[in-house]
């Protein structure tokens, strides 16, 4: 199922392809903070409507994972990272960024990002 998504201000617009039926809750000190549900899923899964340029990126601890947000609004829809076990190109989307997706439909689990 295709879903659309964008940041608050539209900057930064996507589309996603991927059965969403299952997020995570992760307790990392950034998802934490900005209070994002996540989906995760192949790289190739999202794909950009805005130019790319519209992305800033933040990186903390390790660096391994590029949290994309929009220097205009301030929204986080996705970050990325090479999976740590597999190498694959991996997206995290912030499922509050997809106004077509029922959160409260969705089976939420909690990930332990704070211990990575």
């Amino acid at each position: 199922m295709k879903h659309q998504g964008s940041c608050h201000c539209g900057a930064i617009a996507f589309e996603l392809e991927g059965d969403i039926t299952e997020a995570a809750d992760c307790n990392c000190s950034m998802c934490r903070r900005r209070g994002a549900l996540l989906w995760f899923g192949p790289r190739e899964a999202l794909v950009l409507s805005t130019p790319e340029s519209a992305l800033s990126t933040y990186t903390f601890n390790k660096h391994h994972i590029q949290h994309h947000f929009c220097a205009t609004c301030g929204i986080s829809p996705f970050g990325e990272a090479d999976h740590p076990r597999t190498g694959a190109r991996t997206i995290a989307v912030n499922l509050r960024c997809l106004p077509g997706v029922d959160l409260k439909a969705l089976k939420i689990s909690e990930f332990d990002g704070a211990a990575l």
